[in-house]
């Protein structure tokens, strides 16, 4: 986010401070048990999936829980959570559009004294109880040894490598990148980094947009690495448009239930696989931690899986709750 867009984020959030500041410290506390969890987009199924476990664990505690949907807008997210704010509620679980637009909600829930759990993507600064999150920088790493790996095998240790990538204004975009980097390179990979392009609208034909313009731009492209879910199916159908299929070697972050499969064929060589449902829950655990008057940690991490076609089979039961919140 530019600075000046920044700083009217922050004056913004300042101004709704000041409307419902003058409320009672522990009003809202005092007087609802309601949560909101806060999330970028649903239409992104690692989003949907976190919410559930968010959602699950604040109802086996009694309390009701709303998810928002912030459609990847920072403005979207500050309306939201002044909304949910001037209802009443006793605390949010957030993950943010991305790092810079973080710190204008904290400074919002901090003046009304909301306390706030951060899942997965991280704030530049600000006031927050916790921060749930997955060790991306080392799941990414673990993504590429595999993919090199994979490379080795076939004689492409020398071919172009390129990335369909997640916000780089992103802590954990910006962890997945120079892991991933590391990991092929720790694997031998020597080839160059063709091209990396950031998302924004995180759909499968904006990412069969980006290979598309990769494996034509670039012929001698080898492997790709999509860092996120859903999009790796446009990169996989552009790839098949191409006639490259069997020539372009595919690696994933996060999981959708069609990963399954094609990791059971080959099509999809590996995924890091983040445990979305086990963060709602852990993000959850947090806040009520802190509302039930313990300190939890400032920092939890939640393990990422590499999950490949030879161990699919063996971690399945565990991926069907974690990742996938029951849905397979």
């Amino acid at each position: 986010m530019q600075a000046t867009s920044k700083r009217h984020f922050l004056k913004a959030a300042a101004g709704l401070a000041a409307t419902v500041g003058s409320w009672p410290a522990g009003t809202a506390l005092a007087q609802t048990r309601r949560i909101v969890y806060v999330t970028p987009g649903l239409d992104l199924p690692f989003w949907r999936y976190l919410s559930k476990g968010v959602e699950a664990t604040a109802k086996a505690r009694g309390y009701a829980c709303q998810t928002l949907d912030s459609r990847n807008s920072a403005q979207t997210q500050l309306k939201n959570v002044q909304d949910a704010i001037a209802r009443g509620l006793a605390g949010i679980v957030i993950s943010p559009t991305d790092s810079s637009t973080a710190p204008s909600v904290l400074q919002l829930a901090s003046a009304s004294k909301i306390p706030v759990v951060i899942a997965d993507i991280g704030t530049n600064e600000g006031e927050y109880v916790s921060f749930i999150s997955s060790d991306n920088h080392a799941g990414a790493s673990d993504v590429g040894k595999a993919l090199a790996a994979a490379l080795k095998e076939k004689g492409w240790l020398d071919g172009s490598f390129g990335m369909s990538a997640i916000s780089q204004a992103r802590k954990n975009g910006q962890s997945r990148t120079q892991g991933f980097v590391e990991g092929m390179r720790a694997g031998g990979a020597t080839g160059k980094q063709a091209s990396l392009q950031q998302m924004q609208a995180y759909t499968s034909e904006e990412t069969f947009r980006f290979t598309q313009d990769m494996l034509t731009a670039n012929p001698d492209m080898r492997a790709l690495f999509v860092q996120t879910d859903q999009p790796t199916i446009g990169a996989l159908r552009a790839i098949k448009s191409a006639r490259r299929q069997g020539q372009v070697l595919v690696a994933a972050f996060d999981g959708v239930p069609e990963f399954v499969g094609l990791l059971r064929s080959g099509e999809l060589v590996v995924t890091g696989m983040q445990q979305p449902y086990l963060m709602g829950e852990r993000s959850a655990e947090a806040l009520f931690s802190h509302l039930e008057g313990r300190q939890p940690d400032k920092q939890i991490t939640v393990p990422i899986l590499a999950v490949t076609g030879k161990n699919i089979e063996q971690l399945l039961p565990t991926l069907k709750k974690t990742v996938f919140a029951n849905e397979i």
